[in-house]
């Protein structure tokens, strides 16, 4: 099917900085990816350099098979990092001078953007002045304004900074309902969750260097810890008979049950079968891990590596 977007080898510093480091990166066309990474990692260097706003210091950059999203502009939907509209301007003339720059015809952009402030619920503030809305409302009118124009790639650079979260479910909305109608969206964010919750497939990146880019399914059964939470209906519950089940290697009480550490050997669906035999429980399920918790350990683990290293060299 092809890639909506590929980088090869690239790099980019900022004097003795190095934001980008070797960065390579596929996002098939009609995927939804998640570009996470703590601040500073270098998610909106790599966006600039995808929407040709910087150029890389070397290294092959590919947007919808173009050499440059300059090529391919009428066909990217972009969201900045920094938040913006035109303040003085009414909403409805902002959106339509959005979709006349990329290049919708006159005859349908007035129609189509009375339609979808409709459809969003923003109908009464046509005639409004941006800079007189709420800043989750302008966010969405700014958000209309990347996609009135129905684009084939939608990137935004951390969408949901700084809004509430009313306005951060709304936004999710927007996303999800764009990727439906078929359009390839990347988005950063430094809120892992927020990946997790959207995506099917993340990369990540620290220090400007790519750490994980795989389908979240497949990173969450490669960190797997082995955890199970239970429940019991008992607060009081005795855990000796969970301590005795085949596989548990520990059991540690807190405040609303048991985690249940399993030896490396053991199944896990033998085990909650087990468990849920040894105490009645209202809920038993296997802990997975966070991204959050799984970058923390993939960083800590390049740290620890880096200093062994370092101290094996001064040694």
């Amino acid at each position: 099917m092809g890639d909506a977007i590929s980088l090869h080898a690239v790099t980019k510093t900022f004097g003795s900085t190095k934001a980008i480091d070797d960065l390579s990166l596929e996002v098939p066309l009609g995927g939804l990816y998640g570009f996470i990474g703590p601040n500073g990692a270098g998610k909106t260097t790599t966006i600039r350099i995808l929407m040709s706003m910087l150029l890389p210091d070397c290294g092959r950059v590919c947007v919808l098979g173009q050499p440059s999203a300059l090529k391919a502009k009428d066909r990217i939907g972009y969201l900045p990092e920094e938040r913006g509209t035109y303040r003085k301007m009414r909403v409805g003339a902002f959106l339509q001078y959005m979709g006349r720059l990329k290049g919708v015809h006159a005859s349908v952009i007035a129609h189509r953007v009375r339609i979808r402030l409709e459809r969003l619920g923003l109908a009464e503030y046509e005639h409004k002045r941006c800079e007189e809305l709420s800043k989750g409302t302008q966010h969405k009118v700014q958000f209309l304004g990347a996609v009135i124009h129905d684009p084939d790639l939608l990137i935004l650079d951390e969408p949901f900074s700084g809004l509430d979260p009313v306005s951060t479910m709304q936004l999710k909305a927007l996303i999800l309902a764009e990727h439906a109608r078929g359009a390839t969206i990347l988005f950063s964010t430094h809120v892992m969750a927020h990946a997790e919750e959207l995506c099917a497939h993340v990369i990540m990146i620290n220090r400007g260097r790519k750490v994980l880019d795989d389908p979240i399914a497949q990173i969450r059964g490669r960190y797997d810890p082995r955890t199970i939470r239970l429940e019991p209906l008992d607060a009081q519950a005795d855990d000796r008979p969970l301590r005795a089940v085949p596989g548990v290697e520990a059991v540690r009480r807190h405040a609303n049950g048991f985690e249940i550490r399993l030896a490396a050997s053991a199944d896990p669906a033998t085990a909650i079968a087990h468990l849920a035999a040894a105490v009645r429980s209202s809920r038993i399920e296997l802990a997975r891990p966070s991204l959050e918790d799984i970058f923390i350990g993939i960083v800590s683990g390049s740290a620890e590596r880096s200093g062994s290293a370092s101290a094996a060299t001064e040694r």
